[in-house]
């Protein structure tokens, strides 16, 4: 299997927020950078663009880079989106899947390989685990729409082979760098890309007494779901000021 023009679309999750990297392009490294690379050291042409923006919702995905990954003429995409959607306070999920579906039959139909995600499971302890049913619901619609299109499926959701609290980043909503060194190599796998890359070491979670997890708590909801929940009452996306960091097929460096 071999790939010549790889565009990734999506969100903070395909930007790569949560592995930083000074020296790279919005100063994040993520697993889409990953996978380029491997994909690069296979064909000398190969080329890289990667269009995602933290904090765009499903519809702001579709409108804005949709058009722009497909002028590129790529023979590989992946596309991850929804979960900035369901976390909303109201959401028609089967509108959005509705959008999405549409999505990807243009995607499929230019002859690109797409790649498609599902959502993490959230657990049934945890912030999130409220939303934990438009997460299944969600996911169940995007494995309907690979398979009725042919897209190659990375189903996070059935990974249960790592604790999630282990790869996930401070804040809790992004994977961190052993999460996307681990998610790159599911990526290939799902390609059937022969590579040599090995899932990291995930360093074990650490067991906090009850004032420890007060006091972590505490510290999450200061410096990340306060800000969260203030840009959602006032209309911003941590996106806003943020461009696409490889807006172009180019080189891997």
């Amino acid at each position: 299997m071999s790939f010549h023009r790889y565009v990734a679309l999506g969100d903070s999750f395909t930007e790569g927020v949560g592995d930083p990297d000074p020296a790279r392009p919005n100063g994040l490294r993520g697993w889409a950078d990953r996978v380029a690379e491997h994909l690069a050291t296979l064909q000398p042409d190969f080329r890289y663009a990667n269009l995602a923006i933290r904090g765009r919702k499903l519809p702001a995905i579709l409108d804005q880079q949709l058009d722009a990954g497909l002028a590129l003429a790529p023979d590989l995409v992946t596309i991850h989106g929804g979960g900035n959607d369901v976390l909303r306070p109201r959401v028609d999920v089967d509108a959005l899947a509705a959008r999405y579906d549409a999505a990807i039959e243009r995607l499929t139909g230019s002859g690109a390989r797409v790649v498609m995600f599902t959502l993490f499971d959230p657990g049934t302890t945890g912030v999130f685990a409220a939303m934990r049913g438009r997460f299944a619901v969600f996911n169940e619609w995007v494995r309907e729409i690979a398979d009725r299109h042919g897209a190659t499926l990375v189903d996070q959701w059935r990974m249960r082979d790592v604790e999630l609290p282990a790869v996930m980043d401070t804040d809790r909503m992004h994977l961190n760098s052993a999460g996307h060194a681990y998610m790159a190599t599911k990526v290939l796998d799902a390609l059937g890309v022969v590579h040599d890359l090995t899932p990291p070491a995930i360093a074990p979670i650490p067991v906090l007494d009850r004032r420890e997890r007060l006091a972590e708590n505490a510290r999450w909801t200061r410096e990340f779901l306060v800000p969260w929940v203030h840009r959602r009452l006032t209309g911003r996306s941590s996106g806003d000021l943020v461009d696409p960091k490889r807006p172009t097929l180019a080189a891997i460096d």
